[in-house]
């Protein structure tokens, strides 16, 4: 990946590869030699390991309680430390295996939502590296502001990283792996090179399925997913007449409704009613009434749409070719994020592979 610029490329694979499907994921990432992969969760990393998967792997959220430690160790993954508790839980399940376990140390340094406080981080670290029982594979932290427009907050948290992984090398403790730098920050590519410390590591995550990880900056990215629907309802209504449900919706002139086989259920939210578009019969076209679990609804004029016809909600009409919806057009048409909508694709769309992922 050229924006790690030679470092070792930690892929984020939570949330099932971010509703891309992530064995699929994890199988093209192995294939191009990254250098681990990251889950949020043990079990997410461990159906990984049953599917076969052999790179290193690292469970974002650690551990909770014994069972999880123990997998941890037995399946062979390193686990994030966010506190005492997690590293005694792994420290306690090394000795029951005899073997150490693989820990990253989170620290906070202005996330305030996980890891290690920055001000006790230090002797946490510290401890961490004296314990037999544990190898400490990483230090981390994790950049809450990297896709403002303003890095100035940004950089305050990698200067505070910077100390901290100078002081601990001051007194002898070897961090292993440094890594701060998601794919907001990596399109902020002079962050790297900034006040932080120098990371050997980066952990890129929407970057990876082709989506913006700001709006106030970009980088040339291809989109993965592409999320379809067909149409399996035209009709003709009349000037007036209301579409869907609690009547949201009327038509503003004589016009035809299609109806397209995806809903809320499948992961378009019901805040795209009357505000989000499709991609239908060569042309943008409103979603017309409320979106509703199984169905939605598509004002397409005189637009010559037939059942069978297939809706772009957002991505490419057909593999490879040009993007004609950017997953990030629809996200800021219902309001939320590109990260929302790749994950909330449901279980119940089909899923079709084309090429390499």
């Amino acid at each position: 990946m050229r924006l790690a610029a030679g470092r070792r490329v930690i892929a984020v694979v939570k949330a099932d590869g971010y509703g891309h499907g992530a064995v699929a994921v994890a199988r093209a990432l192995a294939a191009a030699a990254v250098g681990g992969l990251a889950t949020w969760s043990v079990g997410e990393a461990s159906a990984l390991r049953d599917a076969g998967i052999a790179v290193p792997l690292l469970v974002l959220s650690g551990v909770r309680g014994a069972d999880e430690a123990d997998e941890v160790v037995g399946r062979g993954l390193s686990a994030v430390l966010h506190d005492a508790q997690g590293g005694a839980a792994l420290a306690a399940a090394a000795k029951r295996a005899g073997r150490p376990a693989s820990v990253h140390v989170e620290v906070d340094t202005g996330m305030r939502r996980m890891g290690v406080p920055f001000a006790q981080a230090g002797e946490f670290i510290a401890a961490v590296a004296r314990d037999p029982a544990l190898a400490l594979d990483g230090v981390m932290t994790h950049l809450a502001r990297a896709d403002e427009s303003d890095l100035a907050p940004t950089r305050d948290q990698l200067r505070e990283f910077a100390q901290l992984i100078s002081a601990l090398r001051g007194r002898g403790v070897v961090p292993g792996s440094v890594h701060a730098a998601n794919s907001a920050a990596l399109v902020a590519q002079d962050l790297l090179a900034g006040e932080g410390p120098p990371q050997d590591a980066v952990r890129p995550g929407i970057l990876l399925y082709g989506a913006q990880p700001s709006s106030q900056r970009s980088a040339a990215l291809r989109p993965v997913m592409s999320l379809r629907a067909p149409v399996v309802a035209v009709r003709r209504i009349r000037s007036g007449e209301a579409v869907g449900y609690a009547a949201l919706y009327r038509a503003p002139a004589d016009t035809q409704i299609a109806t397209l086989a995806l809903g809320y259920a499948d992961g378009v939210p019901i805040a795209a009613s009357g505000r989000g578009s499709v991609w239908l019969a060569g042309a943008r076209r409103p979603i017309a009434g409320r979106v509703s679990m199984d169905y939605l609804g598509v004002d397409v004029g005189d637009a010559p749409v037939e059942v069978g016809d297939v809706a772009v909600v957002f991505g490419c009409e057909v593999a490879g070719g040009p993007v004609v919806l950017p997953v990030e057009e629809a996200a800021q048409s219902a309001g939320t994020l590109p990260y929302e909508l790749l994950v909330r694709v449901g279980a119940r769309v089909r899923r079709e592979l084309h090429g390499s992922v």
